[in-house]
């Protein structure tokens, strides 16, 4: 059924120019299965649907889009959106929440410390290496890899410069991958090897830079292990139709959770797109299966929500 989408891509925050290729995509793929598609840019935060938009496709990343600010706009103009719910999206965008989640939940997951001063020490209950990343970012935005406490200070700095507080985990060794959730369902695990060594913002996004495995080479014991953490990461901060959770593999085959996004990437080299077309779902399907999940909440939802009265 042709369906007129608005695609949400851009908007305020540093994931900006990885939003607008996520959404270009998204809004090709949908073009070509026949829908109307409009592109909308929320740069200012202000929403400007078309009239008769059915439902928006968010591709937006960071802040505003993946916090539950956007969800909670769209729902109170009663327009079924595409990802996760208002508090799964406002407490998975936050690492510290998200971290104190997976605690209480029992899901594994490296120690943490959280600093909101750039004059901090560095916390005593933990050890190099570590990683440090902004509470409220994405995408590697403002990403530190840190191998002696001399290199603290200069890392927390640039660090606070994207957030108010820095989340300070430690750097277990081993297999970086990510599990892909869709509706329940749990994809076929990516393992990435960045050339660099470091799997950072540019590893990310320059297409070459980083070697992709998908179904990754785990055993079938280890695979199973990454698969319920990741489904278990997820459920533990509220679930929802569809979500990506990186996780870190030590040697022994153990899995760590390390963050979990609710708007997976959707550009070229984006990892939840490649694990759907490894269980059988090409991208344009894949688009689509979004669309349908979107609207079957919205049916879901129909007794307190305008939308559907208003069609």
């Amino acid at each position: 059924m042709r369906r007129q989408i608005a695609v949400l891509r851009g908007g305020p925050g540093d994931e900006r120019e990885v939003s607008l290729r996520s959404g270009a995509a998204v809004a090709a793929a949908l073009r070509s299965l026949g829908h109307a598609v409009t592109e909308i840019d929320p740069r200012d935060k202000a929403l400007d649907l078309p009239a008769g938009t059915e439902v928006a496709f968010l591709a937006l990343h960071g802040a505003y889009g993946e916090d539950g600010t956007v969800q909670a706009q769209l729902e109170a103009l009663g327009v079924p959106y595409t990802g996760c719910g208002v508090e799964t999206s406002r407490v998975a965008f936050d690492k510290v929440l998200t971290k104190e989640h997976l605690v209480s939940a029992g899901v594994p997951t490296p120690p943490f410390a959280v600093v909101d001063s750039a004059d901090a020490a560095w916390p005593a209950k933990l050890q190099p290496p570590a990683v440090l990343k902004p509470v409220c970012q994405g995408s590697s935005v403002g990403l530190h890899f840190i191998g002696t406490i001399g290199q603290w200070k200069d890392a927390l700095r640039d660090c606070l410069r994207h957030d108010t507080r820095a989340l300070l985990e430690s750097r277990i060794e081993g297999r970086e991958c990510t599990v892909g959730i869709l509706d329940d369902q749990v994809l076929p695990v990516v393992e990435v090897r960045p050339h660099s060594g470091v799997y950072d913002y540019q590893s990310k996004y320059t297409v070459g830079a980083t070697e992709y495995l998908c179904p990754a080479r785990f055993s079938p014991d280890v695979t199973a292990a990454v698969q319920a953490a990741g489904q278990a990461a997820f459920e533990a901060v509220g679930g929802g139709p569809y979500a990506r959770v990186d996780v870190i593999v030590d040697p022994s085959g153990a899995p760590s959770v390390l963050e979990i996004n609710t708007l997976p990437g959707m550009t070229e080299t984006s990892l939840f797109p490649k694990a759907a077309a490894a269980a059988g779902l090409g991208y344009a399907a894949l688009c689509a299966r979004m669309v349908e999940l979107a609207l079957a909440r919205a049916v879901e939802r129909r007794p307190a929500a305008g939308w559907a009265a208003a069609r």
